[in-house]
């Protein structure tokens, strides 16, 4: 008794293609961005840092994200598993900005108030 198991191939040829698409957009805008530095986004700040950079850093995570999405296969697998695996990286890489703001602003100021040269 044979069963049938016939199974048709599904081409991801455009799913390719659109993710090759924005991430390439996503790119080009960040490389346009880092050589034309736009005025108004490198000296408006924001928590103590250039707008700038956090257009940096939200198009570095979105990217990874989109990354982890296409080729990682998270759309196909439940809620619950892409949560604990997004929600983990997005609270690591939020943790990781806010202890790398808080001591670099820290350093800053030392270096800035002169309790310790800048002569290395």
């Amino acid at each position: 008794m044979a069963h049938d198991t016939t199974h048709q191939h599904e081409s991801n040829t455009k799913r390719i293609w659109s993710v090759f698409v924005i991430l390439s957009i996503l790119t080009i805008v960040e490389v346009v961005l880092g050589i034309l530095k736009p005025g108004f986004l490198v000296h408006t700040d924001f928590l103590s840092m250039s707008i700038l950079n956090w257009i940096f850093i939200i198009l570095t995570i979105f990217k990874a994200y989109y990354i982890a999405w296409a080729f990682m296969h998270l759309e196909g697998e439940t809620k619950g598993l892409r949560r604990a695996i997004v929600w983990t990286a997005v609270f690591l890489i939020a943790y990781l900005i806010f202890i790398l703001l808080t001591e670099g602003d820290y350093i800053f100021e030392v270096y800035r108030t002169n309790h310790v040269a800048w002569d290395f």
